[in-house]
């Protein structure tokens, strides 16, 4: 796996997958308008998308079915530099009319204690917790 960044302009950077997908970076001080996420919101979005991405699979596997489904991800950041995630809260909200808390339960524990690379890199270095709703519907 490799990746590539380019430095635009300030803290402004993109960065391109091998497989020529982007993404943009900025950390912008004051009242700026960025122009994409900083990495630190990345590594955010990065957990919640891989456990998520297993969720959607296990469940299918189960023949369960998600209507709809996101994860609301809370970190808490040190205070001193470098201001690491002391901790990071997932909830999970999956919407579907045949979903139980068996099933979400077990697709969560093996999302995180088996298949989502991205929290095994986190979990030795950060407080990871997780919750979840169920709705029927919307």
């Amino acid at each position: 796996m490799k990746a590539h960044v380019d430095w635009v302009n300030k803290f402004h950077l993109h960065g391109t997958t091998e497989k020529e997908q982007t993404v943009r970076m900025d950390s912008v001080p004051g009242d700026e308008t960025p122009k994409g996420a900083t990495p630190k919101e990345l590594v955010l979005h990065a957990a919640a998308g891989c456990t998520m991405m297993d969720l959607v699979l296990i469940l299918e596997k189960t023949k369960k079915h998600l209507e709809k489904f996101w994860i609301d991800v809370e970190a808490e950041l040190a205070n001193e530099h470098p201001k690491v995630f002391t901790k990071i809260h997932m909830t999970y909200h999956l919407v579907g009319k045949d979903l139980d808390d068996v099933s979400v339960e077990r697709a969560i524990e093996l999302s995180l204690g088996k298949y989502c690379a991205v929290h095994a890199m986190l979990k030795n270095s950060v407080r990871i917790t997780h919750s979840y709703r169920i709705y029927k519907e919307l």
